[in-house]
């Protein structure tokens, strides 16, 4: 699998970090169960949840 960056998509980071539910529950994003989060990415989830993209990056332990 690939590098995950902002421009994967939700189900991809859940898939490489599953640890990464934690950190999506702390900025109210349910995306674990969304079925939006296959096709989304992490930069589309973080404009459309109004969350800093850079702060969520940073939660995640990503690189844009």
């Amino acid at each position: 699998m690939s590098e995950i960056t902002a421009d994967s998509t939700i189900y991809d980071l859940l898939k490489a970090k599953p640890e990464a539910t934690e950190a999506l529950f702390k900025f109210g994003m349910g995306c674990v169960g969304c079925a939006i989060a296959r096709g989304e990415t992490i930069r589309e989830a973080a404009e459309a949840h109004g969350i800093p993209l850079p702060e969520l990056l940073s939660a995640l332990g990503i690189k844009e």
